[in-house]
């Protein structure tokens, strides 16, 4: 649990985020990080189901709709996708082109910020 929301975690780091609803938001969504260029595409190509979340969005996560009757395969596969990616980071010792750095990125790492996801790097 972060920010009153579900999470998920591969060695600490964040890799898949529930929106239920999230500050009033009219969906529920899963947000993911996705491979750099393919927010852009998703959205681009289906913009009813994926769409760029609050926080984290310019960090190329993608917010995947689960409301609309969704392929569940496609999700599993974005997330199995989010959990690779952010792993692979992690076990190679850096970060994504998404992480933050300075006091972001320490207090992504630590998970001791002051409940602000804007100040939390989700990987």
């Amino acid at each position: 649990m972060a920010w009153g929301e579900p999470t998920w975690r591969v060695r600490g780091k964040l890799f898949a985020q529930l929106d239920d609803h999230h500050h009033g938001a009219d969906h529920v969504a899963v947000w993911l990080p996705a491979p750099l260029g393919e927010q852009e595409a998703m959205i681009f190509t289906n913009p009813r189901q994926f769409f760029r979340p609050p926080y984290v969005g310019h960090r190329g996560w993608v917010g995947v709709r689960i409301d609309r009757r969704p392929n569940w395969a496609q999700i599993a596969k974005l997330v199995k996708q989010a959990h690779q990616h952010v792993d692979t980071a992690h076990k190679k010792g850096r970060g994504t082109h998404r992480e933050g750095s300075g006091a972001q990125g320490r207090a992504g790492r630590t998970g001791k910020g002051r409940g602000n996801p804007a100040r939390v790097p989700l990987q």
